[in-house]
């Protein structure tokens, strides 16, 4: 499939509200702005990522690609097991064994890496059902879906609701139908968007108006493509291209960026916050991408040149 330029510009848009809102202070000054965002930045990457998912390859080029999202899974992932259980945080591990180790790194995700493991998982799944189970579309899906249903209700190895935003996404691309008009891009569904935003009461990924909320977020992302100013839209296209390195690093900064808030917190906004953290993260995130492609250990990390 060619690189969809709409795609690239909405995982841009994305993947920068995903780092905003990891950054602590912000997201605890704007409590609200957050419940929204995260009804539909991660179920967006998901639903992206069920469309993009191509299970036409061969076996073993399906393999490397689970691979090349395997590998830095596991050692981003493993580099956080091992801070939680020497940091003071929420998720702190009070004892680290194997086990221990293990049962996150394989069934129990901590922190921001949880959207690489359900990716792996539901991409595998998918690709052995789809391609072995020989029924109708329609079976095959059904059989998917519940597949995603018994590990996350039966062994809690997976969101449920992250799953089916995947598979809807998967759907779509088996349908044949076009991203881009399936989510008609209007302007009209910015003012779905707010007031879905401004009175669904604490809307999640989970409920019918965090479902809403994501179309028409989507859809009014999508709108704005049209009107971006040129050097913006290849900005943000940018960042969309090399949205996994972004999402694998960024999480190194945004914690480094608590030390910036004694010097900004002048600003109760905490909008000076944002930018100057976006800014770092990013800069922080693609600077390491770039040192990986000059000394040439991005094919072994990412299976290709980080930075494209």
């Amino acid at each position: 499939m060619q690189r969809i330029k709409e795609l690239d510009f909405l995982k841009g848009v994305l993947i920068l509200l995903v780092i905003a809102f990891h950054l602590v202070w912000f997201e605890q000054l704007h409590p609200d702005i957050k419940q929204v965002v995260y009804s539909f930045h991660m179920p967006g990457f998901l639903f992206i990522s069920g469309y993009l998912m191509n299970i036409s390859k061969e076996p073993r080029d399906f393999l490397r690609t689970i691979l090349w999202l395997a590998v830095p899974y596991v050692v981003m992932e493993s580099g956080y097991i091992y801070m939680a259980s020497i940091l003071p945080i929420n998720e702190h591990i009070p004892l680290l064994t194997p086990w221990v180790y293990l049962k996150h790194l394989f069934l129990h995700p901590l922190g921001p890496y949880w959207y690489l493991h359900a990716i792996i998982l539901c991409g595998a799944l998918y690709y052995y059902i789809y391609n072995n189970v020989e029924r109708g579309m329609t079976t095959r899906f059904l059989l998917t879906g519940i597949t995603y249903y018994v590990l996350a209700r039966g062994f809690g190895i997976l969101s449920f609701s992250s799953a089916l935003y995947f598979l809807a996404g998967a759907m779509l691309r088996q349908s044949g139908t076009n991203f881009v008009t399936f989510f008609l891009p209007s302007r009209l569904s910015v003012i779905a968007f707010a007031l879905l935003a401004c009175f669904s009461d604490k809307p999640n990924q989970a409920s019918l108006n965090g479902v809403l909320i994501a179309y028409f977020a989507i859809s009014s992302l999508l709108s704005l493509y049209t009107i971006t100013p040129p050097k913006g839209d290849r900005v943000l296209r940018f960042l969309g291209r090399n949205s996994l390195m972004l999402y694998v690093f960024s999480p190194i900064f945004t914690v480094l960026c608590k030390q910036l808030v004694p010097y900004l917190q002048f600003d109760r906004t905490g909008l000076l916050f944002l930018v100057v953290s976006l800014t770092f993260c990013v800069a922080g995130s693609l600077l390491i991408a770039w040192l990986m492609d000059l000394v040439g250990i991005s094919r072994f990390f990412f299976g290709r040149k980080a930075l494209n």
